[in-house]
């Protein structure tokens, strides 16, 4: 039996990122400080209860950037190598035996340079655009990129469009005929299974707060990340998602 871990977007040095117990501090409120160490222990904890872990698939954006449309204002820290230190130390939160990971969003990880190949070389990880990998004869295939919507209904349609896009590149051997295709980058949980082959975008792991999300968004956020286990040919996977009451906002009583 091989477990699988799959998860994206750790936004490291953003206020509301993932972020490792020696880097929780904020400029920002009491509230944030909660919420960094709740999300930590809570993915801290469930990789716990899933090692051994053979493979750890990370799907791109795990350090915030600069953050140049907020001024730098919701930042722990802009160096982005401190960003990437932080990043490399979630990834070997894990203890995988093996980490794969692909680019993220030039706006966070580097227009000009990937700082991801830094994350990837502390972390002891292989790094490229889009990845396919192969665990007991089922083919993972992992991309950063997905299209959003604003309504419900629609979140599936870009995983449903990957797939389809996946079995016509296979059909002309360009690429191998996944089983499990899976994108990232919206930060919302959402899955398809045509019977054939199974779609996942996997939430993220930073949390609610950005100033883009509050002031520009409505759909909903989801954090956690994907497991599977693959048992003679046989797959099976579990969708761990972070819950706790610091997400419940009270209306004003004046």
């Amino acid at each position: 039996m091989k477990r699988i871990v799959a998860m994206s977007d750790f936004h490291c040095g953003h206020v509301v990122g993932l972020t490792p117990p020696g880097w929780q501090k904020t400029p920002l409120s009491a509230k944030t400080i909660k919420f960094q160490s709740e999300v930590w222990d809570f993915f801290s904890s469930t990789l716990e209860k899933l090692k051994p872990i053979d493979i750890l698939l990370f799907v791109g954006d795990a350090v915030e950037g600069k953050n140049e449309r907020s001024g730098g204002t919701e930042l722990i820290t802009a160096d982005r190598i401190e960003q990437a230190e932080m990043a490399a130390t979630c990834l070997l939160e894990a203890k995988a035996k093996k980490i794969y990971m692909v680019y993220g969003t030039p706006y966070h990880t580097g227009v000009e340079e990937d700082w991801e190949r830094l994350v990837a070389e502390k972390a002891g990880a292989e790094i490229s655009g889009h990845e396919f990998v192969d665990v007991e004869g089922k083919i993972f295939d992992i991309k950063h990129f997905i299209g959003s919507s604003n309504i419900p209904h629609g979140r599936y349609t870009a995983i449903a469009r990957d797939m389809l896009w996946n079995i016509i590149w296979a059909q002309d051997d360009c690429q191998p005929d996944s089983d499990v295709v899976i994108r990232a980058h919206v930060h919302y949980f959402a899955h398809v299974h045509d019977g054939k082959k199974l779609g996942i975008i996997l939430p993220g792991l930073q949390g609610y707060g950005s100033k883009f999300g509050i002031r520009r968004c409505s759909g909903r956020v989801d954090i956690g990340f994907i497991h599977f286990e693959i048992d003679e040919g046989n797959i099976r996977w579990h969708g761990d998602l972070f819950q706790s009451d610091i997400l419940k906002v009270e209306p004003k009583r004046p």
